[in-house]
């Protein structure tokens, strides 16, 4: 029994970021053949073909009556997201931020977390909830497309050499780009129908709720995508690229993976009180974190790249002692963030925020 349902658990994200590596390849060859520009195929199709194992993993999971493994998978993912990919790209290397759209996006993220909190306030996000969210993704891609254009040529040209092909490569034709996609969409049903068999029989096997493995297992495995993406970005100095798809990741995880999830699921997605007492209060945190660092110069340095690091290993910890009612370490960890982690990053935020406003009004009397 156990074997099993570790088969199904790491063949279904295996098969899982398979497919979506597949259907960015096919979708991002398909968009440049079309003639659509390199800044606009990162902004869209690889940002949320990266996303693609939560949004099938949700679907799949809210269809088919375990609509706790697509909440956990969203909240989980994006306070992974932040606090593990941004923070590892981080550490390699000081992402320095010059996209526009980037910067827009951090307020929409922060704002996007706490409406999901205000709509999971009576225990459940509903079909109309998912409606909303949906149209709000419509209205995101079109205006993402608008502002794209009046990008700096620096960013620009990071997305051109990123995702324009070189002119002595051989492109394939239309119909094999149409074939990978159709193949990453197959093995995107067939890893989340593994995934989620696996992870409702291992919350059962450890008598642990679905919200539980979907904000640990699931939200990591599903965002395997992302960390190849921004890890190989930051390598390459791609900042933007770094950045742009953790956030547009976020954005998409909340407004096109769950509102899809909801409209799906039989009965909405029902909101668990530890959910609201705990993780989406987390996730908006995590998301707040993220907004003194692009008034600060635009840089997530080292420093808080391995910040942002601690606080996912803490993070995780807590939701493991929670999950298995061990009170002592989970009363030495909740002690050890309020009393040191947090007020930490607070000063640590409130001294780079002061240092800052110092050096634009010396800019300002010179």
């Amino acid at each position: 029994m156990g074997w099993m349902i570790v088969l199904l658990l790491v063949g279904g994200l295996v098969i899982l970021v398979v497919g979506a590596e597949l259907l960015v390849r096919g979708a991002s060859r398909l968009a440049a053949s079309l003639g659509i520009s390199p800044l606009v195929i990162g902004l869209t199709v690889v940002a949320f073909g990266t996303s693609s194992p939560e949004l099938a993993v949700s679907v799949q999971s809210a269809f088919s009556g375990s609509a706790d493994i697509a909440l956990g998978n969203v909240v989980g993912s994006n306070i992974f997201n932040i606090l593990l990919i941004l923070g590892l790209s981080a550490m390699i290397t000081p992402l320095i931020v010059h996209q526009q759209l980037v910067r827009l996006d951090v307020p929409l993220m922060i704002g996007l977390s706490i409406l999901l909190f205000l709509m999971g306030l009576d225990g459940k996000i509903g079909r109309l909830d998912g409606v909303f969210l949906f149209l709000g993704l419509i209205a995101y891609i079109w205006y993402g497309i608008q502002i794209s254009r009046k990008e700096t040529k620096e960013v620009k040209q990071e997305y051109a050499d990123e995702y324009t092909p070189p002119k002595d490569e051989k492109q394939p034709a239309t119909f094999i780009n149409v074939i990978l996609i159709a193949v990453g969409l197959v093995f995107l049903v067939l890893g989340s129908n593994w995934l989620v068999e696996g992870a409702v029989s291992l919350a059962q096997l450890f008598n642990v709720s679905d919200l539980v493995i979907g904000l640990t297992i699931v939200a990591a495995g599903t965002s395997m995508p992302e960390v190849a993406t921004s890890v190989m970005a930051a390598i390459k100095k791609e900042r933007d690229i770094a950045v742009g798809n953790v956030v547009g990741s976020n954005i998409f995880n909340i407004m096109g993976v769950l509102g899809l999830s909801a409209l799906v699921a039989p009965d909405g997605i029902n909101v668990a009180a530890s959910a609201l007492a705990f993780d989406m209060p987390f996730m908006i945190a995590v998301a707040l974190a993220t907004l003194p660092i692009f008034f600060t110069g635009n840089l997530i340095a080292r420093w808080e790249g391995g910040l942002f690091l601690l606080y996912y290993v803490a993070y995780t910890a807590y939701v493991i002692f929670e999950s298995i009612q061990h009170h002592q370490n989970r009363e030495i960890l909740t002690n050890t963030m309020f009393w040191f982690l947090i007020p930490f990053t607070l000063l640590t935020i409130a001294i780079t925020v002061v240092q800052e406003i110092r050096v634009l009004k010396k800019k300002s009397l010179t």
